[in-house]
């Protein structure tokens, strides 16, 4: 706390070296169809007073590939991780990526998307337009 005459100014307590901070630790896809986007971005802080460095993220799969920035990051700036999901399966998603890093609270965090691949429709799910049966009487439109 620092005082200063006839005031009252709080500052906050900065951790001494890095420190990462997510905006959000959770991605829901919702629903999302077959073959479609499965990207979303897990946007971070170093809240620390030194560079933050993330030595590794993996996803708990082949089908979630994560992307992280490789060059540290500044005490105060922000950066991403970006997470891609395959859609080409079918069914729920529960999913997550362990981020490792030298944040001196917290080195390992665990990132996780969800959500529901749902199928795409093919040509063979359609109605066909009309059938023609043996024998029938054809009907006029």
């Amino acid at each position: 706390m620092a005082m200063v005459v006839g005031s009252f100014a709080y500052v906050a307590a900065q951790v001494a070296g890095p420190q990462i901070e997510f905006d959000r630790t959770e991605h829901d896809y919702g629903e999302v169809e077959q073959g479609g986007d499965g990207t979303t971005e897990f946007v971070f802080t170093n809240t620390g007073t030194e560079p933050l460095i993330i030595s590794k993220a993996k996803g708990s799969c082949g089908c979630t590939v994560p992307e992280w920035p490789k060059e540290p990051i500044a005490p105060g700036a922000k950066s991403a991780i970006k997470v891609k999901y395959d859609t080409k399966r079918v069914g729920p998603i529960s999913k997550s990526v362990t981020i490792t890093s030298n944040s001196v609270d917290n080195s390992t965090f665990l990132l996780k998307i969800k959500g529901t691949v749902k199928a795409v429709p093919t040509e063979e799910d359609a109605m066909p337009e009309s059938e023609t049966i043996e024998g029938a009487t054809p009907v006029e439109e």
